[in-house]
């Protein structure tokens, strides 16, 4: 049963809740539903780590609240994504009316948006999420191949070594934040090259050494153009990495027809009259 809004005191403003998406170039991805979002809000809070984007904010709206200073060296960053899900609400509480504006996709690699939301839903709240075009979106017109055609996963990469998942090499591998591997503390925004080393280790459990890998980074402003780089699995370790590049390995071997679900198929297609 969905929550029952709560009556606002004193014929207060209800407050509400929109998480929505920038898209990654800035300007150019911004959806007309998002901007919206962002003009008519009291509140705007800006999860984005360049000055320049906050200050394109503000010709938008007046009141853009950064929530870059919630990092801290040695911080971890689920208390600051907590934080930043506590100030959001503190506001919609209050009666306003509360846009947060993240990179790309706000429900993509985001747990504050989704907490959020979840918390204000619960709470009585009108709350949604505005999609935008995402840095997966963008991989695929950069690098230029369709997951449709063979198939596609993606996996956190620090995710592919503490869980027991299954790659599939007859389908293209997508690996985000590869530049921090194997953090256990969420503290850190780089790793080193051991911990890269270990995630080759279990990806030559799939791949053979001196399979491609294709390293990604989206353009940000107009003037940019995506960095695409090709090296091998075993140039992984010794490859220097920032936190926003990603890692594609394209298919390892051809797809295995499935001979006996071909003749169910055939089969069915026989008895079926489609007349």
């Amino acid at each position: 049963m969905s929550a029952t809004p709560l009556a606002a005191p004193n014929n207060t403003p209800r407050g509400s809740l929109a998480c929505v998406g920038l898209g990654m170039t800035l300007g150019s991805h911004l959806t007309p539903l998002a901007r919206d979002h962002i003009e008519q809000a009291d509140v705007v809070f800006a999860a984005l780590s360049d000055h320049i984007v906050e200050l394109w904010l503000q010709r938008m709206n007046e009141d853009v609240r950064s929530l870059q200073s919630y990092y801290a060296e040695g911080k971890p960053r689920s208390e600051t994504y907590q934080e930043w899900v506590d100030l959001m609400m503190a506001e919609v509480r209050a009666g306003k009316h509360v846009c947060a504006v993240f990179y790309g996709h706000p429900g993509i690699f985001a747990w504050s948006p989704h907490r959020a939301i979840e918390v204000a839903r619960a709470e009585g709240f009108e709350a949604h999420m505005e999609p935008g075009i995402s840095a997966e979106d963008c991989l695929y017109a950069d690098v230029g191949f369709d997951p449709g055609s063979f198939g596609c996963q993606h996996f956190e990469a620090s995710q592919l070594l503490f869980y027991e998942h299954r790659i599939n090499p007859t389908g293209y591998v997508v690996l985000w934040q590869v530049a921090m591997v194997g953090d256990w503390s969420l503290t850190r925004f780089q790793t080193g090259p051991a911990y890269r080393q270990i995630l080759v280790d279990r990806l030559s459990q799939d791949y053979p050494l001196d399979h491609p890998v294709i390293i990604y980074h989206g353009a940000t402003l107009p003037i940019e153009q995506p960095r695409i780089r090709h090296i091998t699995l075993r140039d992984l370790p010794r490859t220097t990495l920032t936190s926003q590049e990603t890692a594609v390995l394209p298919p390892a071997t051809p797809l295995k027809p499935n001979t006996a679900m071909r003749e169910r198929l055939a089969a069915l297609d026989e008895a079926t009259d489609f007349a």
